[in-house]
């Protein structure tokens, strides 16, 4: 990106230098290096994006853990539910005896390798139905499939669980084998 004066500057939009000097919307594209340095233009490379499933920014790591919501005094925020009896039944919104939690990406992890896992193992959850009502066995290739999926979701959950650092989530995310 080009900037001035520490100002990002749009390639075809005008600008102004700090001398009050307007600059054509074509200027940065057919001006040379020289000509945008003598005016102070300088070039930065655009920041790497960001993994947004494990980082708000740059640097900045979704947490790992859940966190229980608390109010700016330090008191705990319950969860609120519509009661229609409230207010001498007009209808309110009460708290409940549920603290509001934020899940962190753990929970948020494990959910989704439970998720993976349950779909994987619905293909051939059939077989398991046949097997309990009509006593037919189930296929030894079918049977090990279903054994590699749920070891590899075992295995997931105690890595996911075992992780102390974004870093090592993402190793753990970017090595799962779900037997293919």
């Amino acid at each position: 990106m080009f900037l001035l004066n520490g100002n990002r500057l749009a390639e075809g939009t005008s600008f102004y230098d700090a001398n009050g000097t307007q600059y054509p919307p074509q200027w940065l594209n057919t001006s040379t290096e020289e000509q945008k340095a003598a005016i102070g233009i300088t070039w930065v490379a655009d920041p790497a994006p960001v993994d947004t499933r494990f980082y708000w920014d740059t640097n900045l790591p979704k947490a790992l853990e859940d966190k229980l919501e608390v109010k700016v005094d330090g008191s705990p925020l319950y969860k609120q539910v519509y009661d229609k009896t409230a207010d001498n039944g007009k209808g309110a919104m009460v708290d409940t005896t549920e603290q509001v939690v934020t899940k962190g990406l753990k929970s948020n992890f494990i959910a989704q390798v439970k998720d993976t896992a349950g779909k994987l193992l619905n293909a051939t959850d059939w077989y398991i139905i046949r097997k309990a009502e009509r006593a037919i066995d189930i296929p030894a290739e079918v049977a090990l499939k279903r054994t590699q999926i749920v070891a590899e979701a075992n295995r997931l959950e105690v890595s996911i669980n075992a992780a102390t650092t974004v870093e090592e989530l993402i190793t753990v995310f970017n090595n799962q084998t779900w037997g293919e």
